[in-house]
């Protein structure tokens, strides 16, 4: 029976490893869809496989790094014939979301991203800090090896930084919402819902695609989205938005027209900072105020009950509880005391 079960323990975390890699590659392959190059170096402003690795390891546990690995091996495989260099590519993207779970479950996450503080552990621990270790391994072997000066590295390290962290901040929040990890998704405004959608569906497009550089208007149907449907639809509707003003900077359409390869990168790169900060923020706000405000109307409703017993002139039934275990606690506490007296008489 052990053994068996031993097995299938095995077994489980063998299928979850190969689910992380083959998705860790689609992501990279979509991610690669969107790719710009800055100073010679192909660089992706969302990089979405830091997002699935980081929540593969909050939802699966460490035992699944191998199969970001694998995946990150492939991702490279398929662009070029890989060498020895690039395991340490290979390396700095298994290292950085191991880096970013690990100071994530130091610092108290909870993945269904509720309080303030978990949106402020997933950017700043989660994405910033962790992804300085994938972007320096990555741009610092392309000096290394030669391909890339070295007054180039900087400009090339940001962009990679930068597009390692929107992957965890866009992707992260999501995937932890579709898996139920982020608690489940109620439905019970599907007209609003609807509308919200229909509504993203339009204004998107027409602050992105245009000439005129509106991207701003997407804010304001980020924070109504952000406020109503929390991360869920906050996510989702930050995730379109970013996505399309990635491929328009890529084709350097509408608002990135007539840009240098620094100025698109900048624009878009703020553009999305800016998108996943709000959304994921204000919804862990909103969250958080929502769970304030039950844990309040109980504490009332408790309140309220024990007054009702009171006035009534009967006792409370969790205080009746409370005496009855303290009576119980007194008995058993005299009744081990009367043993060790004769115990000792005796």
């Amino acid at each position: 029976m052990v053994v068996t079960r031993r097995f299938r323990l095995s077994l489980e975390v063998v299928l979850k490893t190969l689910a992380v890699a083959a998705c860790y590659y689609v992501a990279g392959r979509l991610g690669l869809l969107g790719r710009l190059t800055v100073e010679g170096v192909v660089v992706t402003p969302i990089w979405p496989p830091t997002g699935v690795a980081v929540a593969a390891l909050l939802v699966y546990g460490v035992s699944v790094w191998p199969g970001i690995a694998v995946g990150s091996f492939l991702t490279i495989a398929s662009l070029t014939t890989p060498q020895l260099t690039a395991l340490i590519t290979v390396a700095g993207n298994t290292l950085a979301p191991l880096c970013a779970y690990l100071m994530l479950r130091r610092a108290g996450f909870r993945v269904g991203i509720s309080r303030v503080r978990d949106g402020l552990a997933l950017v700043f621990l989660g994405g910033l800090g962790a992804m300085l270790i994938s972007a320096t391994a990555g741009v610092g072997l392309q000096v290394l090896t030669g391909r890339l000066d070295t007054g180039e590295f900087w400009s090339v390290w940001l962009a990679w930084w930068v597009g390692d962290a929107m992957g965890v901040l866009l992707v992260t929040p999501l995937l932890l919402v579709l898996v139920g990890a982020a608690g489940p998704v109620r439905l019970r405004r599907w007209k609003e819902m609807l509308f919200l959608g229909l509504a993203t569906l339009i204004v998107v497009p027409v602050a992105v695609v245009g000439e005129l550089s509106l991207l701003f208007l997407v804010f304001p149907l980020l924070i109504w989205v952000a406020l109503r449907f929390q991360l869920a639809g906050s996510m989702l509707c930050a995730l379109f938005a970013s996505v399309l003003t990635t491929f328009e900077a890529s084709t350097r359409q509408g608002a990135f027209l007539n840009l240098s390869a620094i100025e698109i990168m900048t624009k878009l790169q703020a553009f999305n900072g800016a998108t996943a900060l709000t959304a994921l923020l204000l919804s862990a706000m909103v969250a958080e105020q929502r769970a304030t405000r039950r844990s309040v109307r109980n504490a009332c409703r408790e309140l309220a009950e024990v007054l009702e017993h009171l006035a009534a002139g009967e006792t409370p039934p969790e205080l009746s509880d409370r005496r009855a275990d303290s009576h119980t606690a007194s008995l058993r506490t005299g009744d081990s005391a009367s043993a060790t007296d004769s115990h000792r008489e005796a």
